[in-house]
């Protein structure tokens, strides 16, 4: 059974508590990714993504001087590089996320996508129920 270990990105780049939600959307923008993971002495400590950028930074008339610390997500739903794709699926899916980081030992070592999941043949059918339960749900609150 394939686990999050083999299709998820490694490498992934990150931000600090020193930086700036200016640094963070520019760090997205070169990147193309709508979430960057925030650590501290390598372990992984938030989120922040597009989303939290504008409902919990400029919509707050946050400047891009504003530290990550106040528009990270801080309580995050993560997974060890063990778990089987169809876990991951079914806890997206649950939870209504759409990225997830993989953490060893409280360090990060990976994020799992849904689009992760989709180029997957043995989880295609579990990814595409997670992404559809995640759009319906965005859908019910607009």
């Amino acid at each position: 059974m394939q686990t999050v270990r083999d299709v998820m990105t490694t490498n992934v780049e990150y931000c600090t508590p020193l930086d700036n939600v200016y640094e963070v959307a520019v760090k997205m923008k070169d990147l193309d990714v709508g979430a960057i993971p925030i650590c501290e002495d390598d372990k992984l400590i938030g989120m922040i993504t597009d989303r939290d950028l504008v409902v919990r930074g400029y919509a707050e008339k946050h400047s891009g001087s504003y530290q990550v610390t106040g528009v990270m997500s801080k309580d995050l739903i993560s997974v060890p590089p063990d778990t089987t794709l169809q876990e991951a699926s079914r806890l997206m899916s649950e939870k209504q996320i759409r990225r997830l980081p993989v953490v060893e030992e409280g360090q990060l070592v990976g994020i799992v996508s849904l689009g992760d999941l989709a180029t997957n043949q043995m989880s295609d059918e579990s990814a595409g129920h997670a992404l559809s339960e995640i759009s319906e749900d965005s859908q019910r609150k607009h």
